[in-house]
């Protein structure tokens, strides 16, 4: 059993959490407003651990607006503010006085666009652990984040080299490897794909299987091709009359794409809009 703390930022009080139940995280009425403007509307979801499940739905139905709400993310822009709950592992990372920081430790962000730091590969995977205090073998760390992104041996002579001169998908690659040297305990991906080409497409993709047997990942794409491929789950949103994005239809992947329960799901994976 892996103990999770979540700190006061002012006591430093610890909320110990366990990784041992069936949900990551529970998401309980949440809402999402950017000013007066309800971007996601009462949203109910349970995401399982250890599994992949991908986040569908059309352009500003608020998808990556509750991606971004599983680690604070949203904190971030000034006019939003968020109501309801969303439980880590039981707790509420909403709570007054939870830090922020070290929710986005335990739940990492791998964005759309490959966003290297101007620094070299290895000091891209170690400025994370560096900075949380981490006290082991940095070098053994460096070497144990890039094979679990399956880089490696596509770096393991270049260290030194800057991040910046990988390739489009190395660079992604660098980036969930940055993630997961701070050893998080759920990767959030938002269209971790969309920029690069389809053989890097499908690396990541296959990296993403290999990840989800110790990661929990949720991810957002518009492909749905990679949705059916790649997830175990899928959450299909859509928008009310108000634009607010709302929660449509979730279930098991093969489920949602064959035989799903709602017509506009079945509209939205057939083309017939978004």
């Amino acid at each position: 059993m892996t103990s999770i703390s979540i700190a006061h930022p002012q006591t430093l009080e610890a909320v110990e959490t366990t990784t041992n139940g069936k949900y990551a995280i529970e998401v309980k009425d949440l809402n999402v407003y950017y000013g007066d403007f309800r971007a996601v509307k009462n949203v109910n979801l349970k995401i399982e651990r250890q599994k992949i499940t991908a986040m569908i739905g059309p352009s500003g139905c608020g998808k990556s607006t509750v991606l971004r709400a599983f680690n604070r993310m949203n904190d971030l822009v000034p006019s939003a503010r968020v109501q309801g709950e969303i439980l880590f592992h039981g707790h509420n990372i909403y709570d007054p006085g939870v830090d922020s920081v070290q929710v986005r430790k335990w739940i990492g962000m791998v964005f759309q666009k490959p966003n290297p730091f101007p620094k070299s590969i290895y000091e891209n995977v170690a400025w994370g652990a560096r900075i949380n205090g981490y006290r082991g073998s940095m070098d053994d760390l460096v070497e144990q984040a890039l094979r679990g992104a399956a880089l490696w041996d596509e770096v393991n002579d270049k260290l030194q080299q800057s991040g910046l001169s990988l390739s489009g998908g190395q660079q992604q690659r660098l980036c969930i490897a940055r993630t997961i040297a701070v050893k998080p305990d759920i990767i959030l991906m938002d269209e971790p794909a969309s920029a690069l080409d389809p053989i890097a497409t499908l690396r990541i993709e296959e990296l993403m299987r290999e990840l989800a047997q110790q990661y929990t990942i949720i991810v957002v794409t518009h492909n749905m091709q990679q949705a059916a491929r790649v997830s175990d789950y899928t959450a299909f949103f859509t928008m009310n009359e108000d634009r607010a994005g709302y929660l449509m239809e979730f279930g098991n992947t093969s489920q949602i794409f064959t035989n799903p329960k709602e017509k506009v799901t079945e509209d939205y994976i057939t083309g017939r809009f978004g």
